[in-house]
């Protein structure tokens, strides 16, 4: 049985996460301004209740666009872990499995990838593919997938020789039966804690993207593309500080969430 009060980060991170998501999904109906909604007679507002986080330049809500901000980072960290998670695992898994020449080649792949740092191959392979909120993602989805398949690979070495494998060989399945049934089963757990955690390294790398330039380009309301804008607005300093909290506060919550699946998942941490 959990007990849950041993897991009071889990709780708060997934609240948090929960909060941010709904924001964002809910957006419109919690502010009465559009993202791109302008009046310039309100620029640089400091935060008033009308405008509680204050407004730009152009006399946007701050608010407002942190809100619908949510939607273009929380959508891109989760399509790039889903999608690089998904690959990694099946590709690590299967290495793993059949061994030979097509594990070697996989573990040389992940070395060289993971030798640089992610946000430096995924600025370069943005830099050829022009910039954008798409090919940011596909440039951070190419890089992002190799701790994935190390871990897979690693799940499933530690489990293909025990003894309920062998025992589904022999009883007739197939390997891809083996494969599918039982080993990717033992694979999920360290999948799901590993994406959760890595939810918080897409938003920053993917904020890092925008403020550079080479991921969401204004007007849209992207955090890291907030930021940039308002990096040089020292006496207008809520222009930047909120979707920066943003971005802080909801890295945060994933690093807690992630955190306490992991001990959940784990016996040796859950007696503890």
């Amino acid at each position: 049985m959990i007990r849950w009060r041993r897991h009071l980060g889990l709780l708060v991170g997934g609240a948090a996460v929960a909060v941010s998501v709904v924001a964002a999904g809910a957006a419109p109906l919690l502010t009465p301004y559009g993202w791109d909604e302008q009046h310039l007679e309100a620029a640089f507002h400091p935060p008033t209740p009308v405008h509680p986080f204050g407004t730009d330049d152009l006399g946007r809500d701050v608010l407002t666009r942190v809100l619908y901000g949510g939607r273009y980072t929380l959508a891109l960290a989760g399509s790039v872990v889903a999608l690089a998670g998904l690959a990694g695992m099946m590709i690590g898994a299967f290495s793993g499995y059949v061994g030979g020449w097509a594990d070697e080649g996989v573990m040389r792949a992940t070395e060289l990838v993971m030798a640089f740092p992610a946000i430096i191959l995924a600025m370069a392979i943005v830099v050829a593919l022009g910039p954008g909120l798409v090919n940011a993602g596909l440039a951070m989805g190419l890089v992002w997938w190799p701790p994935y398949a190390r871990l897979a690979r690693g799940e499933v070495l530690a489990v293909r020789t025990l003894e309920y494998v062998e025992a589904a060989a022999a009883i007739g399945q197939t390997p891809w039966g083996i494969f599918r049934r039982t080993i990717l089963p033992n694979v999920l757990p360290g999948m799901v804690v590993l994406a959760t955690i890595d939810l918080g390294a897409a938003i920053v790398t993917g904020a890092g993207l925008s403020f550079l330039g080479l991921g969401a380009t204004p007007p849209a309301p992207e955090w890291g593309a907030m930021v940039s804008a308002g990096r040089e607005l020292l006496a207008q300093w809520w222009v930047a500080t909120f979707p920066g909290l943003a971005i802080f506060l909801t890295v945060i919550a994933f690093n807690f969430v992630g955190d306490g699946i992991r001990d959940v998942l784990d016996p040796r941490r859950r007696g503890s």
